[in-house]
Order: C-alpha cells, then structure tokens, then sequence
C-alpha cells in the first residue's frame, strides 16, 4: 500500500465503511459521496500533477490563497467524515 495514491487510498477506506456512492440506492447521498470523491481526485491531481512533489521538476503551479484555502478546508470535511463513519461503526476504537 506504500505506493498507492491519494484517489486509491480514498476509494480504498471509502469501500471499507461502505461510503462508496455505488454502496447506496438513495440518489442525494450518492451524489455527495461521488462529490467527495471528485473532490479528493482534485486535492491529488492538485498535489500530485500541478506542483512540484515528488521530483517532477518544471515550473511549479501555485493555487491562490482561495483555491488552497477551498482545497484545506473541503480535505478537512472529508477526513472528517470519514473519522466519523469509522467511529460510529467501532465506537470502542477512540483516535487522538
């Protein structure tokens, strides 16, 4: 798992705590989940293609202050929601 990406990983734990959008039959949770899971393909390509991680070298892309600020903050409520999921399906289990 040391070389998967940030999509896979995502869509890894998100099958796991049955978030993935296929995982559900009600039409407004599905469009949220697969939102989230865009979001998270554009938090990596964001990460991975457009700046200079992992030695791509090249001019690097910088978002302004907003698009990082929307990309924090939007990751942020992504984790989170996943924390909460796990929590609530093994609440014996507390994260520091």
């Amino acid at each position: 798992m040391d070389t998967e990406d940030l999509p896979k990983l995502y869509g890894m734990a998100v099958k796991a705590l049955n978030l993935a959008p296929n995982q559900h039959s009600e039409e407004p949770i599905k469009a949220i989940l697969g939102g989230a899971m865009n979001l998270v393909n554009g938090i990596g390509t964001l990460r991975n293609r457009l700046s200079n991680s992992h030695g791509r070298g090249g001019k690097p892309f910088k978002p302004s202050p907003r698009h990082a600020s929307l990309a924090v903050n939007t990751g942020g409520a992504a984790a989170t929601f996943l924390v909460e999921t796990h929590r609530e399906k093994k609440p014996s289990l507390q994260l520091t």
